[in-house]
Formats: C-alpha cells, sequence, structure tokens
C-alpha cells in the first residue's frame, strides 16, 4: 500500500511526494520521500536500518530528502532531493536482503524517473547495479565495470577534505592541517579515508566507533579512543556516523574550534546551529560537507566529465564553504542561514538532461 503525507499525520506541504509501501516480496516497510523535482529529478541514497518504528523511519526519510534539495542546489546540480528509507528488523539472510531489494526497485520504478537513488548506510555499488537492471536510470553508483562510476566513498571523502581546509582556512588562518588535532567519530569507508589523508598530511588524528574497528583504525595510523570525542581538546571535529549527534547538551559539552564532517543531518534541530554560533565553534553544514559523492556520481554518469573536470567540481566545494562562511561572519548569521541563502540564490537550475 502507498500513503501519501497527510496519511501519516504528518502536517507538511514542502514535499512534493511521500511513498510508504510494505513490500511485497520481503514485507519490509520501505519508504520513499521526494522533497522537490523543481531543479530536475530528485535524488537521493537509499538507507537500510532497523528503526524503533515506522514513525521515525517516516520522519528520517522526510528530513533526509528536504537535506538533499539543500545540497543538490549548493552543488549545483540538475536535481531536488530525494531519499528511500528500508526499516529492516534485524540481519537479512541473502535471499531476504535481495527481495528486499527488489522490493525498493519497484517503488523507485514505479516514480517513472522523477526519483534515482544511490548507496547510502546499509547499502552499495552492487545494490545500485540491481535496482538499475529493473528500473533502467533508476540508480547511481553502479560499479565501474557495470558502466557506472562505482563507489562514492572516495569523491565524499575528497568533498570533506576540501570542505575541511576551507573552514581550517577561515576560522583558524592556516592552509595546513599539520599538527592539527582531529577528531573523527565513525570510522567507516568515509571515515578511514578522511582519517588517513589527515594523518599523511601530518595532523594529528583520534577516532571513536564501535569496537571491531579498532584494528582498522590502527593500520590507518590513526589513535583509537573509546572517550566521548565531543568533550575533547580538539581543533576539528569530524562527525562520520550517523546524524542527530550535535544536540544542546553535546554543544554544551563540545570543545573543538571547528565541526566539519561527512554525517547526514548532524543537528538535532536547526536551532542549534544558533547556540553553535553563540559558543564560537564554526560548524560546515553536512550539506555541502559530504555532497562530493553525488557530485562525482552526477558528473560521470550523467553529465559526461571526466574525472579531471569531476574532481575540480568536488574541489570547488572548498569555495562554497569559504562563501557561505564569509557570509554568515558578515551578516552575524548562522553557517545554516547562509548555506540556505546561497542555495536559494542559485535558483532553480536546469532540468536534468539539460545541463551542459
Amino acid at each position: 500500500m502507498s500513503r501519501t503525507e497527510p496519511a501519516l499525520d504528518r502536517p507538511s506541504v514542502e514535499h512534493e511526494e511521500l511513498h510508504v509501501v510494505r513490500g511485497r516480496r520481503s514485507g519490509v516497510p520501505i519508504a520513499v520521500a521526494l522533497h522537490s523535482t523543481a531543479r530536475g529529478p530528485a535524488i537521493g541514497g537509499c538507507r537500510v536500518k532497523p528503526y524503533a518504528s515506522l514513525r521515525d523511519a517516516v520522519d528520517d526519510v522526510l528530513d533526509l530528502s528536504r537535506a538533499m534539495t539543500l545540497k543538490c542546489a549548493l552543488a549545483d546540480l540538475p536535481h531536488g532531493g530525494g531519499k528511500t528509507v528500508a526499516a529492516v528488523p534485524g540481519p537479512l539472510s541473502p535471499r531476504e536482503r535481495q527481495s528486499m531489494i527488489h522490493d525498493i526497485a519497484d517503488l523507485v520504478g514505479s516514480l517513472d524517473g522523477r526519483y534515482i537513488t544511490g548507496p547510502d548506510i546499509g547499502t552499495g555499488p552492487e545494490d545500485m547495479a540491481e535496482i538499475h537492471r529493473l528500473t533502467p536510470g533508476g540508480a547511481f553508483c553502479r560499479p565501474e565495470a557495470l558502466g557506472g562510476s562505482g563507489d562514492s566513498s572516495p569523491a565524499t571523502a575528497r568533498g570533506v577534505r576540501a570542505a575541511l581546509e576551507a573552514a581550517v582556512g577561515h576560522v583558524l588562518h592556516t592552509d595546513s592541517v599539520t599538527g592539527l588535532r582531529i577528531g573523527i567519530i565513525g570510522f567507516g569507508s568515509v571515515g578511514r579515508l578522511v582519517g588517513a589523508s589527515l594523518v599523511a598530511d601530518g595532523a594529528e588524528v583520534v577516532v571513536t566507533d564501535i569496537a571491531d574497528r579498532r584494528d582498522a583504525a590502527r593500520h590507518a595510523g590513526v589513535t583509537w579512543t573509546t572517550s566521548d570525542l565531543l568533550g575533547a581538546d580538539l581543533d576539528v571535529l569530524v562527525p562520520a556516523a550517523t546524524g542527530g549527534l550535535l544536540t544542546e547538551d553535546a554543544v554544551a559539552a563540545c570543545r573543538a574550534r571547528v565541526i566539519v564532517g561527512p554525517a547526514n543531518n548532524q543537528l538535532g534541530g536547526d536551532g542549534v546551529a544558533k547556540l553553535l554560533q553563540e559558543r564560537s565553534i564554526t560548524w560546515v553544514p553536512d550539506v555541502i560537507a559530504s555532497a562530493g559523492g553525488i557530485v562525482h556520481a552526477v558528473c560521470r554518469e550523467e553529465l559526461g566529465r571526466d574525472e579531471l573536470e569531476t574532481n575540480a567540481r568536488i574541489d570547488a566545494i572548498g569555495a562554497t564553504v569559504t562563501r557561505i562562511l564569509t557570509e554568515a561572519a558578515g551578516q552575524g548569521i548562522t553557517p545554516l542561514q547562509a548555506a540556505q541563502a546561497v542555495a536559494g540564490a542559485s535558483g532553480p537550475g536546469p532540468r536534468a538532461g539539460t545541463a551542459t
């Protein structure tokens, strides 16, 4: 069964579409939200994880798709924001998981090209290959051998570095991370790449995550800790796990001067951006810091850009961060407000397929 947003008793008119179904093969609840198609088809990753309730899953898909619209505008991509969430009850067998992926493909395909998905928590390039096979054009980031742009993690990490360097230059007035103490919360695929690159450039990097990633941290040359990095004495904090980390209490304890990382929807609420500003903590909105992955996918698979041109687009994230932070400081507003203003100034943009 597919439901519209009002049927779920969530008073919001900003999303164009919300579809919630129970997969006919897997029985897994799946939600797809299209926040905007004003710039072109909505794009956003496919997230597979347990949720405490269907309400939580729907709230997440709405919040994430809204952020994707802002991300696409800031990255000047011919797309709006969308998202998929599959609320699994726990670990799935290979057969159950394949059934769920096919159910997701059914829902994506039913939207007739208004939405294109990609990898996110719990999914990867092979899943995108299967969705693309079942819904031609319905997924980004298939393996390169199958004509896609492959794993988005290196591009996301590159964008995080561009954003981090711009923020460090703006706040700490240095063009190098050498000697900086940087904490990373979350040592998954993107966190590992960011951490390794920072160590290579002379930063002192400390990370925290679940215990089974401790060996990976050791091999990457970073320092492992079980301490709460939110309260640690850091120059830069990199949130690279799940969202909602920056709550009012967390900000009150935070000692980092700069926060920039790839985790989606880092703020516990928009009001937290003001608290960060009041504490003189410079936060780079995650919608621009994490944009490298979608820039890479769209440029390579849709706009026909080569790797050199694509990397230049990803590196330009740094210039956007500088613009956002400069406007925020000059106008006395938060970086979130500045990002929203910059995105609004970019206009609706061309529809997908018309960009050059």
